[in-house]
């Protein structure tokens, strides 16, 4: 993994983001790392609107790793 990569540092150490469910209006977590996640209380799937370099730079696998890259490519 590269280690000055300014671009994946919130992907290689996830930052918890809180968001209001637009559904409900509960709070839900999501981390800068995941691509989706329900709402506890509704079921509402929130999305991350975080943009990344994942989607278009040709060291993204080689940044972030594999696995991550993997997890994140997916739409």
């Amino acid at each position: 993994m590269f280690s000055r990569c300014p671009g994946a540092a919130n992907l290689r150490t996830p930052t918890l983001t809180i968001k209001t469910c637009p559904q409900c209006g509960a709070e839900v977590e999501i981390f800068s790392n995941d691509i989706a996640v329900t709402c506890g209380t509704c079921g509402f799937v929130i999305y991350n609107d975080v943009n990344s370099c994942i989607k278009w730079c040709r060291y993204a696998e080689q940044c972030v790793g594999p696995e991550l890259y993997t997890k994140l490519k997916r739409d």
